[in-house]
């Protein structure tokens, strides 16, 4: 290998004519001037549609799990009361009651074709405790689903409290009686 300094050709790159100079110079700046490409068009904005939402399906509701076949509201009372009984075996006084009772109320309860509580109204309210008048009414609407009345398809029935001072009561539809002493 030849060192350049003694290479012919190199010596001879050093020796161009003009020309040769300028043709290089115009080649070199045609090359340098490059046009820039038109912009790229703007991508069309993307319109999103949204699905549309599913349909609502209302599942039917299920039959009541309690059904009374009672055919007047005096029917339906014994059912009712049977309902509070059965959820309330521990707060309903066994045996006679006492000759006193600590309060004694007559309550309405609307119940609609499903067995819910619509409503309750006080005929006659013990008045003079109104913490055993919130009680019932609580004990009835948490009660709720009662037996539903599907031969009357809603009922509003009246049955009477006898509350005891433990806090037990019976139902006069239910009751054992009262004692005289």
């Amino acid at each position: 290998m030849t060192p350049k300094h003694l290479n012919p050709s190199v010596a001879n790159d050093r020796r161009r004519s003009p020309a040769a100079w300028a043709f290089t110079c115009v080649v070199l700046a045609l090359g340098a001037c490059t046009t820039t490409p038109p912009p790229m068009p703007e991508p069309a904005p993307v319109v999103v549609v949204p699905a549309p939402p599913p349909p609502v399906v209302v599942a039917p509701e299920p039959p009541p799990a309690l059904i009374s076949n009672a055919r007047s509201p005096m029917e339906y009372r014994k059912d009712g009361a049977q309902h509070l009984y059965g959820l309330n075996g521990h707060r309903i006084f066994k045996g006679k009651l006492p000759p006193l009772l600590h309060a004694v109320g007559v309550l309405q309860v609307e119940v609609d074709a499903r067995g819910n509580v619509r409503q309750v109204n006080w005929m006659r309210a013990p008045s003079h405790v109104p913490h055993v008048m919130q009680e019932i009414e609580r004990t009835v609407r948490q009660a709720a689903p009662f037996p539903a009345p599907v031969a009357l398809g809603g009922v509003t029935y009246t049955d009477v409290w006898l509350w005891d001072h433990s806090g037990q009561f019976q139902l006069d539809t239910l009751t054992e009686g009262q004692r005289s002493r």
